[in-house]
């Protein structure tokens, strides 16, 4: 992998390593699309966006705990092509593609053969965690790398004035809707595109700065639309102190046991594996352990580059993605389940690959050019089908095997032409059941709540039934409910049920333990009002259809 090997422009045999990275995320795609993403979180993206073409507002008229740009796109492109699960997944797909794509252009100064297994390993664990799901992390992740590819791109062209000033302006750009996904990315999107500012003279480092900050006014309206108040609330005092007992986990996770309720109900579905492999509980903390690991392994190499060959491709590529990488690693620690591990380590694991390329070159010299990437792939090949097995590699091959008619997993819920997949037959019949005899009694206009059967416990949420249900009004803020939050004393949620029609409630998170505040009930105002009021109309044995029969007294 010698300096020339990196200055070689991009030619046919980068369009095959490509082929081979965006072959392997859409081998899984036909199982995905009828697979089931975590259904409170694809519901969400469903609903939310619909919200705003029907004129409420993020912060102000429904719980959003997130900066407003994955809801405003997805809702600009449901305004032109329609409400729909398919494209919402496809947008989900958009999103890990370009993830794909840009962290191949980074890693292409170490070589295609470092840069194609590296990427095909982030797309393994991008389709972990939520599938599909177009969630704002995942585009925020997609925004964030694609400014650090073309910063990249802007900053190594320094006798081409006009075409790196456009560059690094897209960079600019890439960067200020991250943060308009995701503010709390902040901290990794400064350290990292400061590094590759860093080395710049000022004359460049502006198109990106004024680029940058343009996008960011795109706060303004949405401020000026939603109030200052509720804007702050809902993205920092929410997320920030409200929220977190109640989702937090342990740090380290506990190795005896599986700590999220999520990955627990995960866990149910499995599949063969070859090898003798650590228990589930087992896995996650060595991924957790993993987390630090491969991040001190990629900054080593970035400082090893940067002291050894600054200005050189491979430098100016990697200290950047370094650099952003490790500020990540927040979200590991914040709540160190399966899928925010996953969000960190589709950066950092691809990124070590390189750092472990570059190691072993140090060690062998250039005559051995095919041992550093042989060894990376081999040190993470190990990783993946030995140590952490079950999430990345397990649940893939379960999605790859879906596409080609293998343990298909995924039933339809429908009314009309709006359809939600959901994991377990048995709960879309219950569902199915529900939501024909509500289309059958309700009128447009009438308020619906969905959320668990118990609502001194708001841990969870089927928001899926407001998407099923367009032409009615969804009766609370709290399309989202979370613990502390909904079920909190003064929250207003008990006078949204007062007010409501119908209430959908279900059993999804009865059984729901974490070693956190989740596990404790609080205000029971909602449930007085929901047995003063209201009277069963279909009970299933995982859902209740509920109508308000009674006056308020």
């Amino acid at each position: 992998m010698t300096e020339d090997a990196a200055r070689t422009p991009w030619d046919r045999r980068d369009a095959l390593g490509m082929a081979v990275v965006l072959g392997a995320l859409l081998l899984p795609v036909v199982g995905l699309m009828r697979y089931q993403g975590p259904p409170m979180e694809e519901g969400f993206m469903l609903v939310f966006p619909e919200q705003i073409l029907q004129g409420r507002l993020p912060h102000r008229d429904f719980l959003h705990l997130y900066g407003p740009g994955s809801v405003y796109v997805l809702a600009a492109i449901y305004g032109v092509l329609g409400v729909d699960i398919t494209v919402e997944r496809l947008v989900g797909l958009l999103q890990h593609a370009v993830v794909a794509v840009a962290l191949y252009a980074l890693l292409r100064p170490w070589g295609r053969r470092v840069a194609t297994p590296a990427c095909v390993v982030a797309v393994l664990i991008l389709l972990l965690p939520m599938g599909l799901v177009a969630m704002a992390w995942n585009g925020s992740l997609a925004f964030a790398t694609a400014g650090l590819a073309v910063g990249v791109a802007g900053a190594r062209r320094a006798g081409d004035d006009h075409g790196g000033t456009r560059l690094l302006a897209l960079a600019g750009v890439c960067a200020g809707a991250a943060l308009l996904y995701r503010p709390d990315l902040v901290l990794a999107v400064v350290v990292g595109f400061g590094l590759l500012l860093w080395p710049l003279p000022w004359s460049r480092r502006r198109p990106f700065l004024v680029a940058g900050g343009l996008t960011l006014l795109l706060y303004v309206p949405h401020v000026l639309l939603s109030g200052l108040g509720a804007s702050f609330r809902g993205m920092f005092l929410e997320p920030v102190f409200e929220l977190r007992p109640g989702r937090a986990l342990p740090v380290p996770p506990s190795w005896g046991e599986i700590d999220g309720f999520l990955q627990k109900a995960g866990a149910l579905r499995t599949t063969g594996w070859p090898f003798p492999i650590p228990a589930l509980s087992q896995q996650i903390v060595l991924w957790f352990w993993l987390v630090p690991a491969s991040i001190l392994l990629v900054v080593v190499v970035a400082v090893l580059l940067w002291r050894r060959e600054r200005g050189t491709p491979r430098a100016v590529a990697f200290v950047p993605s370094a650099g952003f990488s490790a500020l990540l690693v927040t979200q590991a620690l914040q709540r160190p389940d399966t899928t925010h591990l996953a969000w960190v380590t589709c950066i950092s694991f691809p990124l070590a690959m390189a750092a472990i390329a570059y190691l072993v070159e140090r060690r062998v010299g250039e005559s051995r050019a095919w041992l550093p990437p042989t060894v990376a792939a081999g040190v993470m090949a190990l990783v993946l089908l030995v140590v952490v097995p079950f999430y990345p590699v397990r649940t893939y091959l379960d999605a790859v095997g879906q596409t080609f008619g293998r343990n298909q997993f995924g039933s339809p819920i429908t009314n009309g032409e709006r359809t939600f997949w959901f994991g377990s037959p048995e709960g879309a019949a219950d569902a199915q059941t529900v939501v024909d005899a509500l289309a059958a009694r309700a009128q447009p206009g009438d308020r619906l709540i969905a959320g668990p059967g118990d609502l001194s416990r708001t841990n969870y949420s089927d928001a899926f039934f407001y998407h099923l249900f367009p032409d009615l009004v969804p009766g609370t803020r709290y399309i989202e409910m979370d613990p502390g939050l909904a079920d909190a004393e003064g929250s207003g949620l008990a006078e949204e049920v007062a007010a409501a029609d119908w209430l959908v409630l279900t059993d999804a998170a009865d059984a729901w333990t974490e070693p956190n505040t989740s596990a404790g009930s609080r205000s029971d105002a909602p449930n007085r009002v929901v047995r003063e009021q209201f009277c069963e109309v279909v009970v299933t044995p995982t859902v209740r259809l509920m109508e308000r029969c009674r006056p308020a007294t």
